[in-house]
């Protein structure tokens, strides 16, 4: 059998699918790296753009790495190839996070849906007020179903279990506010003026809670003068607890895989996410947001789900910024026999034009309007 070609332009498919994942304060802590002898793609962590004061762990980091390998794997797939992806692979390279092998083909049939590979440039977090309209239960078991598949757990608690783990939030949403390293930590992550390929632009932050039911974080914190108006929010929100077996790299990483899966999914039925990560951020307050009757699993991030508006979204980095220069390619370097035929994807021109003739600029694209997957250029999306 024939496998795809791994050239420049498949490359730059490959990691502009990746970087459209969620990260931590949009602070896209990944890096890339092509070995053409061992036909993968190497995912390394980027401890530059790391969060000590919130992250001193690196749990979030880990979490935000293995969202962008799902996009990565579903994007290969995609292409033409079966990724097999490894976590870990090298215990002597900590930063080596995992690698996504590309040396066998696909097969006849799709692995993965068009509409999923569509929610990747349309999935984006939203912080604003959702709808009352309530997330159907066949939407919500898919959601678990999705988590499944990467070996974690997806679960929806009851009312009193939901106004329980909010007020853990609120209680963590203070602390943070109140505690200097993480304030200003926070506050380092708002983009100024003159914008940039990462950070929150101050549109994406979101309002508060007008009555105080859904504690939002707020990046700003204790500057009155930079908030948005408070707005009114649902008065009974969804929320999904994700939780693995263990608490070990390993598991931050498939937490990941699975926030991601879960938020794709999510997406193809046109309901939206918030990531109340606030609690799982203090140690104590991560152990009492389990609860024992659901068994051992570590809780690994909380959703809020529902219907909202689009939103505002925030820029990526450019293929250029979290590809290592080594791992470039310079023309066609094939993993196989043929060059696999070409597959119109957004973000996929190693000009830096994307599919329907617009500019990249510092990981932004200009003109970006959403729909069909062959049809349109990578989306600006959302921090958690």
């Amino acid at each position: 059998m024939i496998t795809p070609a791994l050239d420049a332009a498949t490359l730059e498919k490959l990691i502009s699918a990746a970087v459209a994942a969620p990260s931590i304060h949009n602070s896209q802590p990944w890096r890339f790296r092509l070995t053409p002898e061992a036909a993968a793609v190497e995912v390394r962590a980027a401890r530059e753009r790391a969060l000590p004061a919130v992250d001193p762990e690196g749990r979030a980091l880990y979490i935000s790495v293995g969202a962008a390998v799902l996009n990565l794997r579903i994007a290969a797939r995609a292409l033409g190839w079966a990724p097999r992806v490894r976590l870990l692979p090298d215990p002597g390279e900590p930063d080596l996070l995992a690698t996504v092998v590309l040396d066998q083909p696909a097969g006849a049939t799709p692995a993965v849906s068009p509409e999923l590979q569509d929610a990747i440039w349309r999935r984006h977090s939203l912080r604003e007020p959702f709808t009352d309209q309530v997330v159907p239960n066949t939407v919500l078991a898919e959601l678990a179903e999705a988590a499944r598949g990467e070996q974690a757990w997806l679960d929806f608690p009851d009312s009193g279990e939901r106004h329980r783990l909010l007020e853990l939030t609120a209680e963590a949403e203070r602390r943070s506010v109140t505690d200097p390293a993480r304030r200003a930590e926070s506050r380092s992550w708002i983009q100024g003026p003159g914008g940039g390929s990462y950070g929150i632009p101050p549109e994406a932050l979101g309002p508060q809670d007008a009555a105080g039911r859904i504690p939002m974080r707020d990046y700003s914190g204790l500057r009155p003068a930079e908030h948005q108006a408070p707005a009114t929010f649902e008065a009974d929100p969804c929320l999904a607890v994700l939780s693995t077996l263990g608490d070990h790299p390993a598991d931050w990483l498939r937490a990941g895989l699975a926030l991601e899966n879960v938020l794709l999914h999510a997406t193809v039925h046109g309901v939206r996410a918030t990531m109340l990560h606030q609690a799982l951020e203090w140690s104590a307050l991560r152990w009492e947001a389990r609860d024992p009757e659901r068994g051992p699993g570590v809780v690994q991030m909380l959703l809020r789900l529902g219907y909202g508006p689009e939103g505002a979204r925030t820029p990526r980095l450019a293929v250029s910024e979290v590809l290592d220069a080594d791992g470039a390619t310079d023309g066609a370097r094939d993993v196989g026999h043929v060059t696999a035929p070409d597959r119109d994807h957004p973000g996929g021109r190693a000009d830096g034009r994307t599919a329907d003739g617009g500019r990249r600029t510092g990981g932004r694209v200009d003109g970006w309007t959403g729909g069909q997957v062959a049809e349109r250029p990578v989306a600006r999306l959302s921090p958690w």
